[in-house]
């Protein structure tokens, strides 16, 4: 009869080993825990880049975002400014933080306005890396009226249309519908000839979507034949007051699904254009204007929820953390995802938050909000998380470590018989 195979012992080093090891994952994924914890679907570290063409959960959720600001900009017609200063908008590392916000809030995708010139095509490319870096997409807004809402040539129009897609059409980063997609800012200013010539330099330069920004049912359907869908940039509407609103949001919904077209509806937090000449005032009335205006916006079932805006703050209508707002309307953002549309996003966008690259912003008209925390490495927010995850661990680990050192005694043999 053979003599049992002894049990391998555990060595030493190996218990040491499978200690270490339990500790640093302990160490290293409490805050992965603690960001599951808050219904964030963005993990405690590096993010999966954009790199196929998985489709979003309809209605897709943007923010219109601008890309235009420099330091002078900030000291015209602002009564308000961002927490993170005044920054200048190719700062790489404000746009990772605005990535890192919107992205915390459950926002799918950013829609930046751009033209084909040196000041924005650099922040332009500055945004797309770190939104394919954080899984976060982009729509294209090219503004085809100028400074004083005439609209430019149109053959610089269609070059600027030929550069966008011989250099991005076919950058992951803009597949949100499929084919990149790209709104058009004034078309009610162009006439049928200058928009046939946009869709025809798409359709030249490779599969792209071209929506429109028109604001009644029978403008879009003289046009449906040429466009992909609409995007009604409608910032200063008044739940209170404009009670018809949303049979005309409702009207031009129709239209554009009767045509198969995709439909971005519009939702604002409130607006005041007075130092730039408006005279409407939409109080946000802390988040109920935003909250009537995202659930008027779903009755029309659209394909986008269009926040308006990211930072457009000579309209005030932003939802970027400000020095009079804090992070209350990402917060209600993270609400209304969670509630309305029933997905992961943030209990606290505020969490993303990196550490600043710009100073803080002067003092501004109006109550001040408590400015935003602010910590250099976003994992040290759930610090608190990780010490009780170390020593749920320890427990864990206490009698896991004395059954190895027991298994290991009761397996070595006996040494030879004493003299």
């Amino acid at each position: 009869m053979s003599s049992p195979v002894p049990r391998r012992p555990w060595p030493a080093a190996r218990t040491a080993f499978a200690v270490a090891l339990l500790c640093g994952t302990l160490l290293g994924g409490a805050g992965s825990w603690m960001t599951v914890a808050y219904g964030s679907d963005a993990p405690d570290g590096p993010v999966s880049p954009v790199t196929t063409s998985a489709r979003l959960a309809r209605p897709v959720v943007l923010a219109y975002y601008y890309i235009w600001f420099d330091t002078p900009s900030w000291e015209r017609a602002k009564t308000d400014l961002p927490i993170l200063g005044k920054y200048d908008s190719a700062d790489p590392a404000v746009i990772a933080q605005h990535v890192a916000w919107a992205k915390a809030a459950g926002i799918d995708a950013l829609i930046v306005s751009w033209k084909h010139e040196p000041r924005l095509d650099a922040p332009l490319e500055a945004l797309v890396e770190a939104s394919r870096a954080a899984g976060l997409r982009l729509v294209l807004l090219y503004q085809g009226l100028d400074f004083d809402r005439n609209p430019i040539d149109p053959g610089r129009i269609t070059d600027d249309l030929a550069w966008f897609m011989e250099h991005y059409g076919k950058d992951p980063v803009f597949d949100v519908f499929g084919p990149p997609a790209i709104i058009l800012s004034g078309t009610p200013s162009f006439d049928r000839t200058a928009i046939k010539s946009f869709r025809t330099t798409l359709d030249q330069a490779g599969p792209a979507l071209l929506l429109g920004s028109e604001r009644e049912a029978e403008n879009y359907a003289a046009l449906a034949d040429l466009l992909d869908g609409d995007a009604y940039y409608w910032s200063s509407v008044d739940p209170s007051r404009d009670r018809n609103y949303q049979v005309r949001l409702q009207a031009l919904a129709d239209v554009i699904r009767a045509d198969a077209g995709l439909w971005l509806a519009p939702v604002a937090p409130g607006f005041d254009a007075r130092l730039i000449g408006g005279t409407r005032v939409i109080d946000r009335a802390d988040g109920a204007t935003f909250r009537i205006e995202w659930q008027t916006a779903l009755t029309t079932q659209p394909d986008g929820l269009a926040i308006i805006s990211w930072n457009e703050f000579s309209e005030n209508s932003q939802i970027e953390p400000s020095a009079t707002y804090g992070s209350r309307y990402l917060e209600v953002t993270a609400d209304l995802v969670r509630t309305t549309l029933e997905r992961p996003a943030a209990t606290d966008p505020a969490s993303a938050t990196l550490a600043p690259s710009s100073p803080e912003p002067t003092a501004t008209a109006g109550p001040t909000a408590a400015p935003v925390a602010v910590v250099s490495d976003p994992g040290k927010a759930t610090t608190p998380a990780r010490i009780v995850a170390l020593f749920a661990g320890l427990l864990v680990l206490i009698p896991i470590i004395f059954l190895a050192v027991r298994a290991r005694r009761s397996s070595t043999p006996p040494g030879p018989p004493a003299a």
